[in-house]
């Protein structure tokens, strides 16, 4: 077996140079109701004997198809590992829909765990972002028992409440101390667009939930920053098709991008969606099934994540008593760009803080 210090290198050669020998092919997976794509990646020659893993895609419009995934599960492969790669069409919908996204994770596990390249009991699941929480909830399955080995999830979040207030006023609490950075909004655009008229006396404001929904979708295809002033002009195309007695509500979730919501409305905003989200899918908030977790979790968050504090990664890890957890939080990367690590020495810190979580993650299947 290859040890986990020569399987990271190789994620990271693979990682660098944005290529590889790998097999790709196109599947189906049937998650009981429908059935939905996949994308298989195998080493070449792979005959019997490999570590699976599930990835997931987080709630944006490309979907599988986005390029820094593929090149994830391109690396993930080189490290002489078969990959599945499953679709959540909702989640390219940028519906949050948490009842579909269990079903196909638990379906994209069986089936790659089943396949003649990969060894019985061997698979784990990564998770991005909304995929992370998600995959956490899917481990508790009794159906997976004996095929899931490790859980893995990037920037995920541990209580939606404090999640949603973070992306309206940037507030996050470590402790005893209180922490501020600029928040992404599109996080706060498509829970807007999925609940506001769940709220009761808002059931009427769909055009505000649909210019939310348009908006994140553009932010998703672009790929541009969801802050970048360069959204002006489509929030305020979007602003004039909306009932004058509701842009004010608009202006709460988009406001221009040298502005920032206002905080007291904000707040008060942030308990009806909440309210409203887990009445309606109670999948929404992970943190009151995670005691249920058994099987080994590694955390991954960064630092300066501007879309879900990394705070909420070191709750996800207090959440699971009964998981055998391990939570590295780094300064390379996040959801929205952050500061860049100005010293050659910190940055040596960081690149070698995230190796040996890589070497702790790859030795878990």
């Amino acid at each position: 077996m290859v040890s986990s210090t020569i399987q990271a290198l190789r994620y990271l050669r693979s990682w660098s140079s944005g290529g590889g020998e790998f097999h790709e092919e196109e599947l189906s997976l049937d998650r009981g109701f429908d059935r939905v794509p996949a994308t298989l990646f195998r080493p070449p020659g792979a005959r019997g004997g490999l570590p699976g893993w599930v990835v997931l895609h987080g709630i944006t419009r490309p979907g599988r198809a986005h390029p820094s995934l593929l090149r994830f599960c391109r690396a993930l492969t080189s490290t002489g590992a078969a990959v599945l790669l499953p679709e959540i069409p909702e989640w390219r919908e940028l519906e949050l829909a948490p009842d579909r996204a269990v079903p196909t994770i638990r379906a994209a596990i069986l089936a790659l765990d089943a396949r003649p390249e990969t060894e019985t009991g061997r698979t784990g699941v990564v998770g991005f972002s909304f995929g992370a929480p998600q995959v956490l909830i899917a481990a508790r399955d009794p159906d997976l028992r004996g095929h899931l080995s490790t859980v893995v999830g990037f920037g995920g979040y541990c209580h939606l409440r404090d999640t949603l207030r973070f992306q309206f006023t940037g507030e996050f609490q470590e402790g005893l101390q209180t922490h501020s950075l600029r928040p992404d909004p599109y996080g706060r655009w498509v829970v807007g667009a999925n609940y506001l008229t769940k709220i009761p006396g808002l059931e009427d404001a769909a055009d505000v939930a649909t210019a939310l929904h348009t908006l994140a979708s553009a932010a998703g295809e672009r790929r541009i920053e969801s802050w970048d002033p360069l959204y002006d002009p489509v929030k305020a195309d979007l602003r004039k098709g909306i009932a004058a007695g509701r842009r004010e509500l608009f202006d709460l979730f988009a406001p221009m991008a040298d502005r920032e919501p206002d905080r007291e409305a904000s707040l008060e905003l942030v308990e009806g969606l909440c309210s409203a989200a887990e009445a309606t899918d109670p999948y929404l908030d992970p943190s009151r099934w995670l005691h249920e977790v058994q099987v080994p979790v590694h955390l991954v968050h960064g630092r300066e994540d501007h879309l879900i504090p990394f705070t909420e990664t070191l709750r996800l890890r207090e959440a699971l008593p009964a998981a055998p957890t391990r939570a590295t939080i780094t300064g390379l990367f996040a959801h929205s760009e952050g500061k860049r690590i100005a010293s050659a020495v910190g940055q040596a810190a960081e690149g070698m803080r995230f190796f040996n979580a890589l070497r702790a993650i790859l030795a878990s299947v």
